[in-house]
């Protein structure tokens, strides 16, 4: 069932925007791009067979677009044509040996690591032994060969839902800790060692002594975008969901694990809102059918997008809401400061008519140009893929450009309620001005879905060099875990403000080198087995 949001009161959403740009613009059309590039992505057969929801999502490149579902991945160019796949993640790991080889469950996510010029994949395993599968690209084509990692996590308990985030001194990863699989120990925070793993090296990870307890809400790690890297010697941020929005810091030492520290950091008050579904995942209407859609009311959307502006850092990151009568909103947010008193730059609710959107992820350009993308749905329409977005000269707490059709669907889903569990907006690194985005559509009437990929730019961003490749240190040294790491356990209730008490990570007893030579992944036909949410 979804989670409760602890800490939270429902409320009337006082930040709703129900015109399409926003009260002093109503009655003007609007002025979202349309897509530059449009195409097919990876759809049921090719992603699993027979499985839902595809947790669709993607980033791009220079040259490439590098889509995951579920369990499948395939690399296409930005106009379409396929380089590979799909193929199941597993054949990634193919001769690695261990679960990461002959498991393929999914919950992937792929990060395209811009200061490094690489690729980063992974999926868990749902079964014992738990491991967070991770590859890196040896170099910046997604269809080469990959350094390819398992790490275990535990024997007994889930962590679920895995989402991870790139940051200079190292990968970054939340999971939803389920104590004996079942009940929900609240979020958990890791960190993998980037610059071992860009090398090829024994690579460890570090995380808290344990989940951080069910009183805590679903949790992000901020990923950075743009080629301008936080400043030196920042820690990674942490976002946690829940009607105050608290900022976290997760410091790493890898030389020394007793000097790590993640801690709590600012509280940020978010406007009052509605949980979306809060109790059913039996709620979005669908056209043409009484079967409705799971909205994920409990947790925020990936990704965590974080920049730094020279003039300021600022992350941007959405969550869905209900507007009134079961309705679904996008809530958008961009929160500055993350490293200091992060305050609440802006933020909106976009719901401009009686339809539901819902299923939002966000992003910036350089410019500091917010687009979001999302899934739409109604008793009246089909699921369908829209965008909407604002300048950065634009009345604060408004999408003020509007909203324009990536696809429009003309089917229906049944036969099965989950939905998303995740979409992607990412931005190109050749310019850092195009952004993409992917998501599901399902036009079968059953469970056979599709996904897409566009790309838009607002017209107004200016174009920029393309960034360099910053290529790790050819001589890594990398430093085994203790035998006999010291943890504090943290509070478990961190409170509406910072804690002084710093709650240093453990290192893993197990690290798990890759093999020593790279081994490009091998397409594959056989259909993967079923997702864990069948």
């Amino acid at each position: 069932p979804p989670l409760p949001i602890n800490g939270h009161t429902d409320q009337r959403d006082p930040v709703v925007q129900r015109s399409v740009r926003g009260p002093s613009t109503s009655n003007v059309a609007p002025l979202m791009p349309a897509t530059s590039a449009g195409f097919e992505g990876i759809n049921q057969a090719g992603g699993c067979g027979n499985c839902a929801p595809p947790d669709t999502n993607g980033a791009v490149d220079p040259s490439d677009y590098v889509q995951t579902v579920n369990s499948s991945f395939q690399v296409f160019t930005k106009t379409g044509a396929s380089r590979y796949g799909p193929a199941n993640i597993n054949t990634v790991w193919s001769g690695f040996g261990g679960a990461c080889e002959t498991r393929n469950d999914g919950d992937p996510v792929v990060l395209y690591d811009q200061l490094a010029g690489r690729w980063l994949l992974s999926q868990f395993t749902s079964a014992s032994p738990y491991d967070e599968c991770i590859a890196i690209s040896t170099t910046g084509d997604p269809t080469g060969s990959w350094y390819r990692y398992a790490f275990q996590l535990s024997t007994t308990d889930f962590p679920d839902y895995p989402h991870l985030s790139i940051w200079p001194d190292g990968y970054y990863m939340t999971v939803n800790w389920f104590t004996g699989g079942q009940l929900y120990g609240g979020p958990r925070p890791y960190v993998f060692d980037r610059n071992s793993m860009l090398n090829g090296g024994a690579a460890t990870f570090q995380s808290t002594s344990g989940a951080l307890g069910s009183t805590y809400n679903p949790m992000l790690p901020a990923n950075l975008d743009g080629s301008t890297p936080p400043p030196a010697g920042s820690p990674d941020y942490f976002l946690e969901y829940g009607s105050s929005l608290n900022v976290y810091k997760f410091h790493v030492d890898w030389a020394n694990s007793a000097n790590s520290s993640f801690t709590s950091s600012s509280s940020v008050p978010a406007a009052g809102f509605t949980q979306l579904c809060g109790n059913t995942r039996n709620c979005i209407p669908q056209a043409g059918t009484r079967q409705t859609l799971d909205g994920i009311g409990d947790r925020l959307s990936h990704r965590l997008t974080y920049r730094n502006m020279g003039s300021c850092e600022t992350m941007v990151v959405t969550h869905n809401v209900d507007v009134g009568g079961g309705q679904a909103g996008v809530r958008w947010y961009e929160i500055r400061n993350p490293s200091g008193a992060a305050t609440m730059y802006q933020q909106g609710t976009y719901a401009p008519d009686a339809n539901s959107r819902w299923m939002g992820s966000a992003a910036m350009d350089h410019n500091g140009d917010i687009a979001v993308g999302y899934s739409v749905s109604s008793s009246s329409i089909h699921p369908s893929i829209r965008y909407a977005g604002r300048l950065v000269t634009d009345p604060l707490g408004t999408l003020a450009q509007g909203e324009s059709s990536m696809y429009a669907g003309t089917g229906y889903q049944s036969g099965v309620n989950r939905w998303g569990d995740y979409s992607a907006m990412s931005v190109d690194p050749t310019n850092d001005c195009t952004f993409w985005y992917t998501t599901e559509y399902n036009n079968s009437g059953g469970w056979a879905w599709g996904t897409r990929v566009g790309s838009f730019t607002f017209p107004g961003c200016g174009s920029s060099s393309t960034p360099t490749p910053v290529p790790a240190t050819n001589t890594p040294t990398p430093v085994p875990p203790t035998n006999t790491p010291t943890s504090v356990p943290p509070t478990n209730t961190p409170g509406p403000g910072p804690t002084n008490t710093a709650v240093p990570p453990t290192a893993t007893k197990t690290p798990v080198p890759p093999t020593n030579t790279p081994v490009p992944p091998t397409p594959t036909k056989t259909p993967c087995p079923k997702h864990k949410h069948c």
